[in-house]
């Protein structure tokens, strides 16, 4: 590792959409890692079981309202982090909507809201934090794509937004590299999340029976747990990955890519 781009004795990581689910389950791991976690989703008291788990590893906690595709809650959020936590050196992005349609019967509505939750976001998320990473000369960001990037039937919203997705970490790898900020991806496959049940409701069948469907394409013949998506992206956002940007990883129990 580069001498000058040392980690900060009190790393502060922010991740999105951490109220439940994955994003729950990697604010843990990362409190696990020695990270005080700044737990940002539309309503701050939705993260108060995710707190509780960050304080159980022995780290800070602070649960932040905000809607992460409005461009002056996305300031003033990252700005009171700052103040409660310090400056952020960890951004996961997270936070992420469906609306699921094919493409002749998708409304401009849907089509905005997803690409704006799940890609302008990221975008606003990244942009915000950029500048504290840059002047502590060490960073990780790791944005959430999914296989969805791939492509997926009636999902051209979201495929769009998840590919949008590993092409900004790509160019911000490029960008940000010389300041010791590593930018990557990670991918999920099919993982039973409160996202994934209501996919399964509204095609009228139980996460269980969409678990089986879905195991067909995996060859490790089990369905995802949000722990391991946490897992990659605990790599991601430790120090010793500093050679490692740029990467998009596919964490699906298959080959994908």
């Amino acid at each position: 590792m580069n001498q000058s781009f040392q980690p900060p004795e009190k790393p502060v990581a922010i991740v999105t959409g951490a109220a439940r689910g994955i994003g729950a389950a990697i604010a843990q791991r990362l409190a696990e890692d020695g990270f005080d976690l700044a737990l940002v989703d539309l309503d701050a008291d939705t993260c108060t079981d995710t707190a509780a788990l960050v304080k159980a590893a022995g780290q800070r906690a602070h649960c932040v309202s905000c809607n992460v595709s409005d461009e002056a809650q996305v300031a003033d959020a990252v700005s009171e982090i700052e103040n409660v936590l310090g400056a952020p050196t960890a951004l996961v992005n997270n936070a992420g909507v469906l609306r699921d349609a094919t493409l002749t019967n998708m409304s401009s509505e849907d089509w905005d809201l997803v690409i704006d939750v799940n890609l302008k976001a990221c975008f606003l998320m990244c942009r915000q934090v950029a500048p504290y990473m840059r002047a502590a000369k060490w960073g990780r960001i790791v944005n959430l794509s999914s296989i969805a990037a791939l492509g997926v039937f009636g999902e051209s919203n979201y495929s769009a937004a998840k590919a949008g997705i590993q092409g900004i970490s790509k160019t911000l790898a490029i960008e940000l590299g010389p300041s010791g900020v590593t930018a990557n991806v990670v991918a999920p496959g099919f993982v039973v999340t409160e996202m994934t049940k209501a996919v399964a409701e509204r095609i009228k069948v139980s996460i269980e029976e969409l678990s089986e469907m879905m195991k067909r394409d995996i060859v490790v013949d089990r369905t995802g747990t949000p722990q391991d998506i946490a897992n990659a992206v605990s790599f991601f956002c430790d120090a010793r990955s500093s050679f490692v940007t740029g990467q998009v990883l596919y964490v699906a129990g298959a080959p994908r890519g």
